[in-house]
């Protein structure tokens, strides 16, 4: 009896791994997409006279980001545009010192003639998609750019960007590129970058190019404002509201753009605590839209090719519970001597699929790429070890329980570690130091009784391993400042 359960587990561990494995041959596919259309496309003609411009208001969301609110501000209002067709709004939800500097600083840039304005609200209802709501009700602009804290707009983005517009009149959204401004901060930073790349030079590419269905990520992109009404507005029974509104715009017909040679910096997460904070409110948010709008698009009049890509761009962060499940069923595989029905020289395959595509897209930007791509296995192994943390957010979102909306805290040059914003350790570092464990012992007993399998399991260690001395390492460094210089919790209202 024991022995045909142990069958029946291994059985499910082939499964999961063939799961796994189709995720990268996805990507795979993905990646000869953007290869395929790797030419740039030209730019779009300007308008020949000022007066043709169309009307923006650029919306700046802010929240506690009292390091990186002036730096942001000054940006935007350097942005060469007509004056007489643009407003700028500073949309400030914050609790915190942020809100004197944001006045202050809107009062300094209206003085000189910036047409910019100042909104508080002292309720977060409906959080980011909330402040974007109330301020387009009172925002003029034909077209609506959205600018988180950390981003710093080039002073020709909105020249080089609108006019995107003009050939199309289904073209809603155009997204830019995210450039970095802190890639060699530290090595989590290093690695985020690398993922983001990854992200903004295939995935984009690929999907924009081939007519996919595809993503505005937030900040950085320029929404027609018939667009945004047409597609039922701002949303935020999601936690992420932009995936949330791309979805439901491109199934009423229209069309997301990509600018990737228009490039916005912003800062990187150099925290472990944050970008797992982060991947948590995507991974969450991701898998409410699908949720929401998953029967919509396959009962959608969209292409079959196009209904399978949809779906599986929403449900992405699967691999995190699949890599879950395939660590805790390694034990009684490796009990059958390593038995499974799996032909692991196919499956091992998909191994190679990720790092290719991380040493394409540092290519095609032009970095140094040698460089760059050494830092790949640490990207790989924080990928594993982020498996506990996702896993929770997709839990969640499938049982529907409701979260707030939690930003990711943003220093500048700051010492992230004497700032209010700092972060405690999580829960998620206990389970992740105890699958550490588990793998390692798993893998002990492997190197006897399946030791081709051996190497996967060290692997899942060192991923689960790693990521929890990053989240024990910050809270230790925490621990050791002053009393008087440790992080409080921020109030986080509806």
């Amino acid at each position: 009896m024991e022995r045909q359960i142990l069958f029946v587990l291994s059985w499910l561990y082939a499964i999961t791994n063939v799961l796994l494995a189709m995720v990268s041959f996805n990507a795979l596919l993905l990646l000869l997409l953007a290869v395929w259309h790797r030419h740039p496309r030209p730019p779009a003609q300007p308008y020949a006279s000022e007066s043709e411009w169309p009307t923006v208001s650029v919306q700046l969301p802010v929240f506690n980001e009292r390091y990186v609110v002036e730096r942001l501000i000054d940006a935007a209002a350097a942005m060469d545009y007509p004056r007489s067709r643009l407003l700028i709004q500073v949309l400030d939800d914050s609790t915190d010192d942020t809100a004197a500097l944001t006045k202050t600083s809107v009062a300094r840039h209206r003085a000189s003639g910036c047409p910019i304005e100042y909104i508080h609200r002292d309720e977060r209802a409906g959080y980011k998609a909330g402040a974007l709501e109330m301020g387009m009700a009172a925002a003029p602009g034909e077209f609506i750019v959205v600018f988180d804290a950390d981003f710093i707009p080039p002073r020709d983005y909105l020249r080089r960007m609108i006019p995107e517009f003009r050939a199309d009149p289904k073209l809603g959204v155009v997204q830019a590129r995210w450039e970095h401004l802190n890639p060699e901060q530290n090595i989590l930073t290093r690695v985020v970058a690398l993922a983001l790349d990854l992200h903004f030079s295939v995935d984009q590419i690929a999907r924009s190019r081939s007519g996919l269905t595809m993503n505005f990520n937030g900040s950085a992109g320029i929404l027609r404002r018939a667009c945004i009404e047409d597609a039922g507005g701002w949303q935020y029974d999601t936690l992420v509201e932009d995936t949330d509104l791309s979805y439901r715009l491109q199934l009423r017909g229209w069309r997301i753009g990509y600018c990737p040679d228009i490039a916005v910096p912003a800062e990187l997460p150099g925290s472990i605590l944050a970008f797992k904070q982060q991947q948590f409110r995507w991974a969450k948010g991701a898998t409410q839209v699908l949720l929401k709008t998953g029967w919509k698009l396959i009962t959608s009049k969209e292409t079959i090719f196009r209904k399978i890509e949809g779906l599986l761009h929403l449900s992405g962060y699967i691999a995190s519970p699949l890599m879950l499940v395939s660590l805790l069923l390694s034990l009684p595989v490796t009990l059958l001597h390593g038995y499974t029905p799996l032909n692991w020289a196919v499956l091992g395959l998909a191994a190679f699929i990720p790092p290719l595509m991380v040493l394409w897209s540092q290519i095609r930007l032009g970095r140094p790429w040698l460089k760059r791509w050494i830092n790949y296995p640490v990207l790989f192994l924080v990928g594993i070890g982020l498996a506990v943390n996702n896993s929770a957010a997709i839990w969640e979102a499938l049982i529907g329980r409701q979260s707030a909306f939690v930003r990711t805290p943003k220093f500048s040059s700051a010492d992230q570690k004497k700032s209010d914003y700092a972060l405690s350790v999580d829960w998620a570092a206990w389970v992740e130091a105890a699958l550490a464990l588990y793998a390692l012992a798993t893998g002990i007993i492997a190197v006897r009784e399946a030791p081709l399998l051996a190497p996967f399991i060290f692997i899942y260690a060192a991923g689960y391993g790693l990521t929890a001395a990053f989240g024990f390492g910050e809270n230790i460094r925490m621990r050791s400042l002053p009393r008087s210089s440790r992080p409080v919790k921020e109030i986080s209202r509806r």
